[in-house]
């Protein structure tokens, strides 16, 4: 067989992107994917913000929260070790058709791969299921801003997070140019300025600790 004379590592490096985002990667073990020789064991899968924007197909401060969400999520779940996908159930406190909870959901379950019913059911005998292992409507928060729980499987440990979502910057005037960015009318200034104006807000929340409350809950 002719060896492809592409490096696969060239072809993963072919973007595009028009931002750069200073963010921590999330690291979590896979043990199918350990099972299966896509990971050496005990080494982890590396799942940066730009592969969760790839899975949104956008960047916004909703896709930036459900990522720091999981990831001080599971850093509060595992402050010694690394999360473990299978191990790690979701609990969200708003409904899947909320427009905030539906999409946050789907992002943190891209990292954890916390699924519903049409999750992976392992493999045989179930290793590394991940089905229904996520909920929606699944307690009352204390608080009207996205709120998830996170819990170990292993050992039931629980932490919830609250994102503040209110305390983000509004950015100001320059969003209200995204009608007319959208209709092709907008300046390439007023283009370039929603851009720094957009992407510093998401750069805010990939930054800012004190935009997320994280709490142990107690059963």
């Amino acid at each position: 067989m002719e060896e492809s004379t592409t490096p696969a590592d060239a072809t993963r490096s072919e973007e595009n992107w028009a931002v750069e985002y200073d963010a921590e990667p999330i690291r979590i073990r896979d043990p199918v994917a350990e099972a299966l020789a896509v990971l050496d064991p005990g080494d982890p899968f590396v799942v940066t913000y730009e592969d969760v924007v790839k899975a949104a197909g956008h960047s916004c401060p909703t896709a930036s929260g459900a990522y720091r969400i999981a990831q001080v999520g599971l850093d509060a779940l595992y402050p010694d070790e690394l999360p473990v996908r299978s191990e790690v159930e979701v609990l969200a406190a708003g409904p899947r058709d909320d427009a905030t909870y539906g999409v946050m959901g789907r992002l943190i379950s891209y990292v954890t791969g916390a699924a519903q019913a049409d999750g992976f059911g392992g493999l045989a005998g179930g290793y590394g299921g991940r089905r229904n292992t996520l909920t929606f409507d699944a307690f009352d928060p204390d608080s009207a801003a996205p709120t998830f729980r996170f819990r170990r499987t292993d050992t039931v440990e629980t932490v919830e997070v609250v994102y503040h979502v209110g305390d983000v910057p509004d950015g100001g005037p320059a969003l209200g140019t995204l009608q007319q960015i959208i209709e092709g009318t907008a300046s390439e200034a007023e283009r370039e300025l929603f851009a720094d104006v957009w992407h510093g807000r998401v750069q805010s929340v990939l930054s800012d600790d004190s935009l997320f409350t994280v709490a142990t809950i107690e059963h």
